[in-house]
């Protein structure tokens, strides 16, 4: 599989929590690069930064990318900010 690229804004997993899992949307054309809706292991980078992180089901046909506060810290990037990402690899999990 050759690099996904796209820009997403973080957004938290339940936002009227306002609070807890953060994940960004994988844009529908890049669904089933990534092997379909399914959840699985993903690595890759967000703003230049490597990371390893999870894809998972969020509902209504999308996946959504798993974005943790270590990831965040790393790229200076925040929930509600828009971020460029590039999934390079995918393991089963």
């Amino acid at each position: 599989m050759g690099p996904i690229q796209f820009a997403a804004r973080i957004r938290y997993w339940n936002p009227e929590r306002a609070s807890g899992l953060a994940v960004c949307d994988i844009p529908a054309e890049h669904v089933a690069a990534l092997g379909g809706l399914k959840q699985q292991r993903v690595h890759g980078f967000i703003e230049g930064v490597e990371f390893a992180s999870n894809v998972m089901p969020a509902g209504g046909g999308a996946l959504a990318l798993s974005v943790s506060k270590a990831m965040m810290g790393s790229a200076q990037v925040g929930v509600g900010e828009q971020a460029q990402f590039e999934i390079h690899a995918v393991g089963h999990q």
